[in-house]
C-alpha cells in the first residue's frame, strides 16, 4: 500500500510513538489525534516539517472523530486505557469510542482500518476491561469487515507501566506482591515489535479482516518477571503472595487514588494467563523475530539498578 494520510487516535501513547515514527520514516503524513494535542509535540521532530500533525480529538464525541478522518485514508485505533476515571469508562473508550470511529471511517469510505486491541479480549472475561475491548473489535467488525486487529500481550519498553512500575516501587520498597501467588502467565512482547507488525499489517493487503495475536518469544510467570526484573536491577527483594481475595480488598481502597496502582478489574484480569492462542497468527506471519525480555530490560531499566548504571541504548527501530 502506497503510503498517504493517517490517522493515528492515541498516536502519543507508549505504543503510539513508535507506530508513529515508523509511518514517518515509510513516508505517511500523520495526524495524531488525541485529547490534549499540546502533549503530542514532542513527536513532530519523528518526521519532516508538516508530516506529523497533531490534533485535537475526543472518543466521546461524533464530530470530533468525524473531523479528525477528514481527508485520510487509513485509520489506526490505538486508544485505550487501563483504569476508569471521570468520563474515561472502560464501555465508554474501548467499545463504544472504538465503535465510533470505525462508523466514522465506513461513512467517510476510509477501508484500511486497524484496531490495537488486547490478548485477554473476550465477552466472557471476568474484568471488565476485557469484556470492553472485546465489545470494541466487535463493533469495528461490524462497519468495517476489512478491519485488522491486533492483540498485543503485555508490552515492554522504555516507557512501559509494567517493568518501570516494579522497578520503581522495589527501590523503596522490601516486598513486592504476587497477586494469586504470582502463577498467572505472560507473554511479553517489546514495543517496538508490536509497532513493526501493526504497520506492516496495515500496508499488507493480505491483511484485511484478519486478527493478530502478538507474543514475545518466551512465556514467564508473574514471579518469573518479578525475578528477572529484580536480576536486572541488582535488588533483593521479598515476593510476598496475595491471594486474589485479598488482592481485592487492598485494591478497593487504592482503585480510589487518581493513578491506582491497582483496581479490582485488574485483579479479575489476572485470574487468567495473557498467551498467544494456539494457532493463532502473529508476528511470524510478517517475518518479524522477537526481541527477549532479558535483552530489553537491561536497556531501559539502569535508572533503578543498585551500585550502578547502563550506558547502552537500542536504536529507535529494530
Amino acid at each position: 500500500m502506497a503510503a498517504g494520510t493517517i490517522t493515528i487516535f492515541g498516536g502519543s501513547g507508549f505504543i503510539g510513538r513508535y507506530v508513529v515514527a515508523r509511518l514517518a520514516d515509510r513516508g505517511w503524513t500523520i495526524r495524531v489525534a488525541v485529547r490534549q494535542p499540546e502533549r503530542a509535540k514532542f513527536l513532530k521532530p519523528l518526521g519532516n516539517v508538516g508530516q506529523i500533525v497533531p490534533l485535537p480529538c475526543t472518543l466521546l464525541d461524533d464530530a470530533s472523530v468525524a473531523a479528525a478522518l477528514a481527508g485520510s485514508d487509513a485509520v489506526i485505533n490505538l486508544v485505550g486505557i487501563l483504569h476508569e476515571q471521570g468520563r474515561q469508562r472502560f464501555d465508554a473508550v474501548q467499545a463504544e469510542g472504538a465503535e465510533r470511529v470505525a462508523r466514522a471511517a465506513a461513512a467517510a469510505g476510509i477501508e484500511r482500518f486497524l484496531q490495537v486491541s488486547a490478548i485477554g479480549a473476550d465477552e466472557n472475561s471476568p474484568s471488565a476491561y476485557g469484556r470492553s475491548k472485546a465489545a470494541g473489535e466487535a463493533a469495528v467488525r461490524r462497519h468495517l469487515p476489512g478491519a485488522v486487529i491486533v492483540r498485543p500481550s503485555i508490552v515492554f519498553g522504555a516507557e512501559d507501566d509494567f517493568f518501570n512500575r516494579f522497578a520503581s516501587l522495589a527501590r523503596f520498597s522490601p516486598v513486592l506482591p504476587l497477586i494469586g501467588g504470582g502463577t498467572t502467565r505472560f507473554q511479553p512482547v517489546y514495543v517496538g515489535d508490536v509497532a513493526d507488525a501493526v504497520v506492516a499489517a496495515l500496508e499488507s493487503p493480505a491483511s484485511r479482516g484478519r486478527t493478530y495475536e502478538v507474543g514475545g518469544p518466551q512465556v514467564y510467570s508473574f514471579r518469573e518477571l518479578m525475578e528477572l526484573m529484580l536480576g536486572v536491577v541488582r535488588r533483593r527483594r521479598l515476593l510476598l503472595s496475595l491471594p486474589f481475595g485479598l488482592a481485592r480488598l487492598l485494591a478497593l481502597p487504592l482503585g480510589l487514588l487518581p493513578a491506582p496502582p491497582l483496581t479490582r478489574d485488574q485483579v479479575e484480569l489476572l485470574k487468567r494467563d495473557n498467551l498467544v492462542s494456539e494457532g493463532a497468527e502473529g508476528l511470524e506471519a510478517f517475518g518479524i523475530r522477537p526481541h527477549s525480555v532479558e535483552v530489553i530490560l537491561p536497556t531501559y531499566l539502569d535508572r533503578y539498578r543498585a551500585g550502578g548504571r547502563y550506558s547502552e541504548r537500542l536504536p529507535r527501530s529494530s
